[in-house]
């Protein structure tokens, strides 16, 4: 972890801390962070902070007017922050389950929504049930137990569920016409291998190493080599590649 990282997650725990005192039992680094990932200039930064119970309004907004970017610039692309009730926290559930989520950072779109009722369906209710799951096998404590011992992964099929209604919301979405080089296509592609290397071997790994994985087992198309190579300044697969791929891992673990 390079140092301006770290020096931003000691001041975003201390700074939940003035706000939230002893109902702060939790602060975990997730995502690419978790799992030894992190590009200084590409990756988000992604945090889960663990509250002994609910949180008031007043409180909720308090911590995002202290841990906003305005507030507390983020060195990466931006933060993403959930905060979660222990309870929910153990309890495997599939649904979001949140108390506050907080997106914000100087290239990313503002994002603030204090009920889980209050986000958008099209946006996806799949990504808390997903991280936390990866939190449960690769959180990094930055306050409090161990991450295995306060999130729980979710029961196998609703897992399977969540990520199938993950590839298919990446589906989903607008893209460039099949054969045009479609910018971001790598990322939805080594998304997928990251779900196919989960439901095939039980792991999670980064995108880039769950795409390694499937090359070296020789298990992976050319489309899989081509989403590497993006990250590193290569052309990205267009539209028609990522998609095909995506169908054939959502098939793969839909069992069609």
């Amino acid at each position: 972890m390079d140092s301006d990282l770290q020096q931003y997650l000691d001041d975003l725990v201390a700074a939940a801390r003035d706000v939230l005192g002893t109902e702060l039992v939790g602060a975990y680094a997730a995502g690419s962070v978790g799992l030894g990932a992190y590009q200084a200039r590409r990756s988000d930064v992604d945090v889960a902070l663990v509250s002994a119970g609910p949180l008031t309004e007043e409180a909720k907004r308090a911590l995002v007017g202290r841990l906003r970017h305005e507030s507390l610039p983020c060195p990466a692309r931006g933060l993403e922050l959930v905060v979660y009730r222990r309870a929910v926290a153990a309890s495997g559930t599939p649904e979001p389950g949140f108390e506050v989520e907080l997106n914000t950072g100087a290239t990313m779109p503002f994002r603030c929504t204090l009920d889980p009722a209050d986000r958008p369906a099209t946006d996806g209710r799949f990504w808390y049930g997903l991280d936390r799951s990866i939190l449960h096998q690769s959180g990094l404590p930055l306050l409090g137990p161990p991450a295995g011992e306060v999130f729980a992964d979710p029961a196998p099929a609703d897992l399977r569920r969540l990520i199938i209604e993950a590839l298919s919301w990446w589906l989903a979405l607008p893209t460039q016409p099949d054969d045009r080089q479609a910018p971001g296509a790598e990322d939805a592609v080594l998304g997928a291998c990251r779900s196919l290397v989960r439901h095939r071997d039980g792991v999670w790994l980064a995108k880039v190493a769950a795409g390694r994985r499937l090359v070296d087992g020789g298990d992976a198309s050319e489309v899989v080599r081509r989403a590497i190579a993006a990250r590193h300044g290569g052309p990205p697969p267009t539209g028609g590649q990522a998609r095909a791929f995506q169908r054939r891992v959502r098939d793969e673990i839909a069992g069609t």
